[in-house]
């Protein structure tokens, strides 16, 4: 199993809610690098009733930049306090230099846990939030130490609650809570209509430490697709040290005109690569939640999920798309064709796909099972 990578940057803002001071720790939430800086971002938006763009500004009476790399913080636009570190001692120094006068802190990923040691809040209840992968093996006698600190278990999907318990048994009495994910509000505009040649979109990170997504098994099946849908298009969205090898996988089962590499895209770009699709696939066989599938839902691109992680939960299908085993591709084949295949099923299938985000996935609805989940701590 890869391991996730831990966060460079680290962002600790402080705020309150309801009469409720929460200190918040997080990977940054100035840049977007994945998918727990952005549910990070939606998740302090909700707590701080900020903005998107202005979180790091808006972030309550205080809040405490940990480890920025030699980057300044900003004081925050409410008067705030704000202290900067340039390195792990300074932060840890820092946070020991004063109280924290909090009723809850929220982690928002497992490694910052070690962390809590350095903040004074002996009496604040803890809420540790799992997103996936870096929950997924047993915890070293430390972790687990700190891991008995916590009140509260929240994780992204049933799946990743059930694959920690895997590892980690003695936490099966813990209080937990499943919080599914959220991004973006509701669009007003009809469904946007896919491009006249078949395409099926992927979109993630290529990196080797994260090759688990189905790419390798999507190329592999790809001439299986052919021999149905002659003009499919494979379109496979981001960039990495995995992106050289898929390439000569492609190219060596001479896919070289069907299997398409964007590189990486910018967010209008992938706006644009999912209007144009027919359908999302990531047949993955370690996905904590996936906020791709929200994006493609969003837009009324049914996704094409595995039957090996979290992404049955996310798009249940057959109602926003389908399931395969990523292992066998002749059986990932069939969907796929399926899904590429317009008409009536189609059109079900993208209708459906939009009023599941618009019914259960929108940030506002994150927003509100986060924030229940913590005044009920």
């Amino acid at each position: 199993m890869a391991r996730a990578r831990c966060p460079d940057k680290y962002y600790c803002p402080l705020a309150t809610y309801k009469g409720v001071r929460i200190l918040g720790l997080f990977p940054t939430l100035t840049t977007q690098v994945g998918g727990i800086q952005a549910s990070g971002q939606v998740a302090w938006a909700g707590i701080s009733d900020g903005g998107y763009r202005t979180i790091h500004r808006e972030l309550g009476n205080a809040s405490f930049c940990l480890y920025e790399r030699g980057e300044q913080c900003r004081e925050g636009a409410r008067g705030g306090e704000m202290i900067s570190a340039a390195s792990k001692l300074g932060a840890v120094i820092g946070a020991l230099r004063r109280r924290w006068p909090v009723h809850l802190v929220l982690v928002w990923h497992l490694s910052l846990s070690k962390l809590l040691p350095f903040f004074r809040v002996k009496d604040a209840k803890v809420v540790l939030f799992l997103h996936g992968i870096e929950a997924w093996k047993a915890q070293n006698r430390l972790v687990r130490t700190l891991l008995r600190r916590v009140d509260l278990f929240v994780s992204n999907s049933n799946y990743t609650w059930q694959h920690f318990l895997s590892f980690n048994p003695g936490f099966k009495e813990a209080r937990h809570r499943t919080v599914h994910l959220g991004i973006g509000s509701p669009v007003d505009t009809p469904i946007p209509t896919p491009a006249h040649s078949p395409a099926v979109l992927m979109i993630s990170r290529l990196l080797r430490s994260e090759n688990y997504k189905g790419h390798r098994e999507m190329i592999a099946a790809w001439p299986h697709v052919l021999k149905r849908v002659s003009d499919a298009e494979l379109w496979i969205a981001g960039d990495g040290d995995l992106r050289q090898d898929l390439e000569e996988i492609a190219r060596a089962s001479g896919l070289d005109d069907r299997v398409r590499f964007w590189g990486q895209v910018s967010e209008s770009e992938k706006q644009d690569l999912l209007m144009r699709c027919r359908c999302l696939a990531l047949p993955s066989r370690g996905e904590g939640f996936g906020l791709v599938y929200l994006e493609a839902m969003r837009l009324g691109r049914p996704c094409l999920v595995s039957t090996l992680d979290a992404g049955c939960e996310v798009v249940k299908p057959p109602e926003a798309g389908l399931a395969a085993d990523p292992r066998d591709p002749r059986a990932l084949a069939e969907p796929i064709c399926r899904l590429l295949t317009a008409g009536p099923e189609w059109n079900n299938w993208s209708l459906q796909a939009r009023r599941r985000y618009e019914s259960r996935f929108t940030a506002e609805q994150f927003q509100r099972r986060l924030l229940a989940a913590l005044l009920e701590t």
